[in-house]
Parts: C-alpha cells; structure tokens; sequence
C-alpha cells in the first residue's frame, strides 16, 4: 500500500489544487498559541513538543491502526494519503520562483532582488550571490517539502512524515528561544539520513565524482546542516551551473536545470522503492 500512497500522493501535489485545502495549520497554530502562554511550559520545550509533535502524531496513529484492523486496512489508505499530503512543504516552490524567473530573464536587477527578498526571503548583495542562493532555496525548499516527508513515509510510515511536519512547524512558527533550539536539534537528527540519501541520489543522476567529493567532505560530519549538505551536492551534480552565462536566460536556465535534477532523483526514489516493494 506504500507504493500507492505515494502514488495518489505524487498526483494529487502535482495536478490538483488539493493539498493547499488539505494543509490548513489553523488549529495546530492555536495549539502552539496556547502550548507557548502556558507559564509552565516556557521553561520545558521537551512538554511542550509533546503536546505540539508526539500527542497530534500518537493520536493519528491510534486511528490508523483502528483503521487498518477491517478489510485488510484498506480503510486507511484515504487517511493515509490525507496524512502524507498534509505532510508535505507548504507553498508551491515554482509558483514562488516565477516573479524572480521573469525579472532576472530582463535583466531587471532590482526587481529580481525585491522579488526575491518578498517571496523567498531570500538576501544578498549582488547578482551572482543572489543566483546562486536562490538556487539554493529551490533545493532546500524541494528537499524539505518532498523528499524528506516522502523518505520516513516510506521508512516508518505515516506518522514519521507528520512528525517531521510538525518539528518543521514548530522550528519556523516558535517564538521562544528554548522550544526553538530544541526543535531546531531534533530536525537537525532527523535531517541526517535523508538529506545524505538525497545527496547520494544526486550523484546517481548527477556529476557522481563531484557530488562524491561533497559527500566524502561532509559525511563524517555530524554537525554540518543539512541545507548546506543538499545545496553543495545540488549544485555539484550540475556541471553547467558554474560555467554558465549568470544573466538572463542562461542565468534562468540554471534554476531549470536544478528542477530537472530534482525530477530525476524523485523518480530514481520512487524505482527504488517499487523494486524494494517486489523484492523484499
């Protein structure tokens, strides 16, 4: 049923429009208001994840494990895929890229910093640092809305990939200091694996001895974040990237070239896993 979940998952992000119904965080967000005007929570961010990440996640999974009981479980598997798209990132990476795309093709490169300072809060001082962390938050923002949701779904199962959502949320929505550096650690732990696996995936469909080199770099490194570990291997799976024309459309196209890297390794995923499926 994993492999079909992932399916119904992959079609429904792609062409309809509901996973933005489906991610509607209002009622956590009033969970997180009420979890962070507790007095007695300020000083304990181990009580208060429990309340934002374990209780929602040990509820679900309660329900899904009633719901698995009758007709072979198949009566989980709406649930399921609700679970897995609620999981996935928030916003739709392209759309947001698009006003940058269109500034930087005219070579407009004040319109292409505010865009990027207003839609991907995204910063730098001039034009090629711009390029090249925009490029960055393209691979972060798909590593962290799709593979990383898409690797403990497939690992551990729905209530992983919620999980590793709420963490996120918790990390971006927090305004105490303590709950902040605690979830901010958990993700880092939850990071390590599938930020590597995608790196090696790169490398797979990618430049694999400059992306090996990346990885050789970093990997015995516990502490080295996981955007940075997924940009690098990113950027050295494309060999074009630093040779490139920076402006206009050959400074666009680099952002193409980087999707489509990004569609190769989701794809070399998926056949990894229905070979897993067949064989194990």
């Amino acid at each position: 049923m994993t492999f079909l979940v992932l399916l119904l998952a992959l079609l429904v992000e792609r062409f309809s429009r509901w996973r933005l119904r489906l991610q509607q965080d209002i009622f956590w967000l009033r969970l997180l208001d009420r979890v962070e005007m507790d007095p007695d929570l300020a000083d304990d961010p181990r009580r208060a994840l429990f309340r934002l990440v374990l209780l929602p996640v040990l509820a679900v999974g309660v329900l899904l494990a009633l719901l698995s009981l009758p007709f072979y479980g198949w009566l989980a598997l709406p649930l399921h895929v609700l679970v897995l798209i609620y999981s996935l990132g928030r916003g739709d990476v392209l759309n947001e890229l698009q006003p940058f795309r269109e500034a930087w093709r005219r070579g407009d490169d004040e319109a292409a910093c505010l865009a990027a300072e207003c839609d991907l809060a995204v910063e730098a001082e001039e034009s090629r640092s711009l390029l090249r962390r925009v490029q960055g938050y393209l691979l972060w923002q798909a590593y962290q809305s799709f593979f990383a949701v898409i690797f403990w779904y497939a690992l551990l199962g729905p209530v992983a990939a919620l999980a590793y959502r709420l963490l996120a949320l918790t990390c971006e929505h927090t305004a105490q200091p303590l709950l902040r550096e605690r979830s901010v650690r958990l993700r880092h732990l939850c990071d390590w694996l599938p930020a590597r696996a995608l790196a090696l995936s790169f490398a797979l469909v990618g430049n694999f001895v400059a992306v090996f080199r990346v990885l050789l770099r970093y990997l015995p490194n516990r502490e080295v974040p996981a955007a940075k570990l997924v940009i690098e291997a990113g950027r050295a799976a494309d060999e074009g990237l630093e040779a490139a024309v920076l402006a206009g459309e050959a400074g666009v196209a680099t952002l193409d070239e980087l999707w489509q890297l990004l569609v190769r390794a989701g794809m070399l995923w998926y056949v990894v896993l229905a070979l897993a499926i067949l064989f194990l």
